[in-house]
């Protein structure tokens, strides 16, 4: 009798797991393409348990969780996949990101590019009748927290100011400003440095090299992305393995053991306060790949400090393998982010086979 309510047992979760699954939607959108600054569609209606497929093409643009009040800036712990840099050159093998819908709750996006979501590139799940609400909002917008160095109007210490550009592999420059605070530079070179930083290389290295570096306003910053697949993630003193809201990102950036070329992702240094960054890979950042600019060694948040501080942390915010990389905020209906290049979960993978046994 108990072998024959095991089996009974199984029976009905498989039927549960294929009745859900039967019922699950999967939603495509397209983001970005030659020329394109929009998310197509531009909304859709979900129901709880489908799944939206935002495809990203060429250019560099994020999905970005924000609210109805204010489009163009993210919301506390929300789901972001992170700037998704794609090749004009590339034809096939777009990254893909996934959510899972939790509730029926309105969820509202945008591209957090230099103006894109000023430009209207926007997006919504279950938007009801306030997506021409939602899209004036952001057009109407002249400011965002990912767009311009005088944008951000927070009384907050200690966050730096920094403009990122991203090289990808056929050449293309893309820039961004992330301004986290008004902060006031100090101080102004007249001559700027660009610091050339390695990240990753052959043989597993979890490292930044150099890891602690002094850099003036106006000078540059230049991570080199090798081998695996790593980020230079902004994070603060007080949680090195977390992601600073509104801080710069530069996605996942994967490198096969044969590249000859390698990826890079570049900061322009705003003002002299501390930046504290950190790999956002699985467990990189606990085994103390993270990375600072101008730390204080004359206080007690040195770079030593914040580095023991990151390998006493067994957790952080993002986590990836391989060529994919997921993120596991949920805010608002969604069940959380997945981006990935290819590839299948294992679980669901079995679990769809048993609805088809």
């Amino acid at each position: 009798m108990p072998q024959i309510f095991s089996s009974a047992l199984k029976a009905i979760i498989l039927a549960g797991f294929c009745s859900a699954a039967a019922r699950a939607a999967e939603i495509d959108v397209t983001v970005g393409g030659p020329g394109v600054l929009k998310f197509s569609p531009d909304s859709v209606t979900a129901n709880v348990g489908d799944v939206v497929k935002f495809t990203f093409m060429q250019k560099n643009h994020t999905a970005t969780q924000s609210t109805l009040a204010n489009p163009c800036s993210p919301i506390e712990n929300g789901f972001d996949s992170g700037f998704v840099p794609v090749a004009d050159t590339t034809t096939s093998g777009f990254p893909v990101a996934q959510l899972t819908i939790s509730d029926t709750n309105p969820i509202w996006v945008y591209c957090r590019q230099v103006n894109h979501c000023q430009q209207g590139m926007v997006f919504a799940v279950n938007p009801g009748d306030k997506l021409a609400q939602f899209q004036a909002a952001a057009t109407g917008n002249t400011t965002a927290t990912a767009s311009s160095g005088s944008s951000a109007t927070s009384a907050a210490s200690g966050v730096a100011t920094v403009t990122a550009t991203v090289t990808v592999s056929d050449g293309q420059v893309l820039t961004t400003t992330y301004a986290t605070t008004a902060a006031t530079a100090s101080s102004t070179s007249t001559t700027s440095t660009d610091h050339k930083v390695i990240v990753g290389g052959t043989g597993g290295l979890l490292t930044y090299s150099p890891a602690n570096i002094s850099a003036n306003v106006g000078d540059t910053v230049t991570f080199e992305f090798h081998q695996k697949n790593h980020t230079v993630t902004a994070s603060s003193f007080a949680s090195p393995c977390q992601a600073l809201s509104g801080g710069f990102n530069s996605g996942f950036m994967p490198v096969t053991t044969d590249a000859q070329t390698f990826p890079t992702y570049t900061v322009q240094v705003n003002d002299t306060k501390p930046i504290w960054a950190y790999c956002a890979q699985t467990g990189h950042c606990a085994q103390g790949m993270v990375f600072a600019i101008n730390a204080n060694e004359s206080s007690a948040n040195t770079f030593d400090a914040f580095k023991a501080k990151a390998m006493s942390n067994s957790t952080s915010t993002s986590s990836s393998s391989g060529a994919s990389s997921s993120s596991t905020g949920t805010a608002n209906g969604a069940a959380g982010l997945k981006l990935r290049g290819s590839g299948i979960v294992g679980v669901i993978f079995a679990i769809a086979l048993g609805c088809l046994l």
